[in-house]
């Protein structure tokens, strides 16, 4: 017998944090991962890259209880990107994480899911530091974070992603939304 893991749904007024559904997200993912933009976010990617991408996160969730969610727009029901809680084998921390697709970008997507994120860590995973790691040219990334009041707390060297640079995320009760 298989153990059967459920990924939560969480929801913010516009967006459905949810698991993947290949049959509605893969298509705009792969595309999405092999433009030369997902250079900040570990691609660009093939299709075959892409998909086993996708099945790793969920896979994330099962081995550590959290992971990133597939991120929906309740108005259109059509995909943006994905946001969540991160940390693979190798990685420097537990982080926040988010990517949204081009045709997404610029309307507040990536903050409205990654604090709702940020939430759940903190009230249901109960952590007490979170950080964002951020490739050193993504100036948007930057900025999210920066926006959502995190610091930058270190600098890092990663063997596939390059320069890093490590924020971190302020835990208080004004932070959870």
């Amino acid at each position: 017998m298989t153990d059967v893991f459920e990924i939560p749904v969480l929801e913010t007024d516009r967006l459905i944090l949810r698991a993947f559904r290949e049959e509605t997200d893969f298509e705009a993912y792969a595309e999405f991962y092999e433009s030369d933009v997902t250079r900040y976010y570990g691609g660009p990617l093939t299709r075959q890259q892409s998909w086993r991408t996708i099945a790793a996160m969920m896979g994330h969730w099962v081995l550590r209880g959290y992971g990133p969610w597939a991120v929906e727009e309740k108005a259109t029901g059509e995909f943006c990107g994905i946001v969540g809680l991160y940390n693979p084998e190798g990685w420097p921390e537990r982080e926040i994480t988010w990517a949204i697709i081009e045709a997404k970008q610029r309307r507040g997507f990536a903050r409205e899911a990654a604090e709702r994120a940020k939430a759940y860590a903190v009230d249901q995973l109960h952590w007490t530091t979170i950080a964002s790691c951020i490739a050193t040219g993504n100036s948007g990334s930057i900025k999210l974070a920066e926006k959502m009041g995190a610091k930058l707390h270190d600098r890092l060297h990663h063997e596939r992603h390059g320069e890093m640079l490590i924020y971190r995320h302020v835990i208080s009760d004004s932070s959870i939304a």
